[in-house]
């Protein structure tokens, strides 16, 4: 799969659930998806990974080709006051199990197929 954003954020909306975030609920599929989605991505497209600090703790997202994805943005009412500070995985999994991972990217690689 080439990056293409519009294809990838519809497979994470179907490879997304309780298994790859304990916060996930039918009504808001983002909920605390964004370590393990930011991890994914940058496995499986590059780039970069960045946070902002948020109230609730730090979220996470990704620059692929100069631009910022944030794929889980979705999950909050608020528009997000990025600050893109760079991170690294050994940060970004710090809110994300190794089975969340392997769950999202299971999921996202079925969903994927299925999608093209």
């Amino acid at each position: 799969m080439s990056f293409n954003p519009d294809e990838v954020q519809t497979v994470l909306r179907k490879a997304w659930s309780l298994a790859t975030a304990s916060l996930w609920t039918a009504d808001n599929p983002a909920a605390g998806q964004c370590n393990v989605t930011a991890l994914l991505i940058h496995e499986f497209f590059g780039g970069d990974l960045l946070k902002t600090p948020l109230p609730a703790g730090d979220h996470f997202y990704n620059r692929i080709e100069g631009r910022r994805y944030d794929f889980t943005a979705s999950q909050f009412d608020q528009p997000i006051a990025y600050m893109d500070l760079p991170t690294d995985r050994a940060d970004a999994e710090q809110g994300a199990t190794s089975d969340q991972l392997a769950e999202l990217r299971a999921a996202f690689q079925e969903n994927r197929t299925k999608s093209g």
